[in-house]
């Protein structure tokens, strides 16, 4: 067979950096502003919070929709003020949006399969506190960037690595899939040869277990919920035509998948910057109207008004 030469995972090596292991406090850490913790999962002497952003006048019992964040870092670092405005803009559209706290390899000396049971865990912990939490358990997104969009993405097509002490019976499959230039291809690919052999053998190394059982691209079936894409074609770190291949395979499988291309930039465009608004404007805009298409959200979106309040 001929191989095209693509660069499926190579870039993951820039994800990967760092190999510090540095012990993390038992104690929550302070909510990010306009937010409230709580703990969704404690494990090895860890508390992991989830830091939840609530519309005005939320209250038990309500049937709002909800999105869950996972902050991008290689499963290596990172943090939930990733998606600190977000979370806030679509609090201000009424929906509980929230920001996830999950174990990485540099505090807590963890691999990536670990990274992934916190995802579910925290899917598993809002559904299961939907009505306390005043949250439609039929309306939970989940969404990230990176790393933490493959995190999204293999809640969406990977139904193994539970924690053992959970109910399964409660689903940790999220509803829809806001993905910002997401991991999702960490395994070679019939008739795609990666560029670099000897880093797909270190990113076997760091998965804990063979990539192919967390590769989203791998274990695409017919059921991924509603996805949205959002990525930079001059990515180097994740590169675009992944996220084609992804895309290309799962609307195979009869699978409703946007992919919006952002012509010239590179990873992590759509993060909020002071000095560089445009990008993550224009992505909450397109985030919005697709959660407006889901029925998750009403009316025109309000990002401009919500920038303007924030200078």
């Amino acid at each position: 067979m001929k191989f095209r030469n693509i660069a499926i995972i190579s870039g993951l090596a820039v994800l990967l950096a760092g190999t510090g292991f540095v012990a993390e406090s038992a104690t929550a850490p302070k909510p990010l502003p306009g937010s409230r913790a709580e703990i969704y999962k404690t494990i090895d002497g860890v508390k992991l919070p989830l830091h939840i952003f609530e519309p005005k006048g939320q209250k038990a019992g309500d049937k709002r929709p909800a999105i869950v964040f996972f902050f991008g870092g290689g499963w290596n670092g990172g943090s939930p003020k990733q998606f600190e405005k977000q979370c806030a803009y679509l609090a201000s559209r009424g929906m509980v949006a929230m920001t996830v706290e999950y174990r990485v390899k540099s505090r807590h000396g963890v691999k990536a399969v670990s990274c992934f049971s916190d995802a579910k865990s925290a899917i598993r912990w809002v559904r299961q506190n939907a009505q306390r939490l005043g949250i439609d358990p039929n309306r939970i997104a989940a969404g990230g960037g990176s790393a933490g969009g493959h995190l999204a993405g293999a809640l969406g097509t990977i139904s193994a690595f539970d924690e053992s002490t959970e109910d399964t019976t409660i689903s940790a499959v999220p509803n829809a899939l806001v993905l910002f230039n997401p991991a999702l291809v960490l395994a070679p690919v019939e008739g795609y040869e990666p560029r670099d052999p000897k880093k797909l053998a270190g990113l076997e190394k760091r998965m804990g277990v063979p990539p192919q059982q967390l590769s989203p691209y791998h274990n695409i079936g017919s059921d991924l919920p509603p996805t949205i894409i959002f990525h930079g074609t001059a990515d180097t770190t994740v590169p675009y035509n992944t996220v084609e291949l992804f895309t290309e395979q799962a609307k195979k499988k009869g699978n409703a998948v946007e992919l919006v291309p952002y012509e010239g930039q590179g990873h992590g465009f759509f993060n909020y910057k002071e000095t560089r608004k445009n990008p993550f404007i224009d992505t909450v805009k397109k985030m919005d109207a697709f959660l407006v298409s889901l029925g998750y959200l009403q009316g025109p979106d309000r990002v401009d008004a919500f920038i303007a309040a924030d200078q």
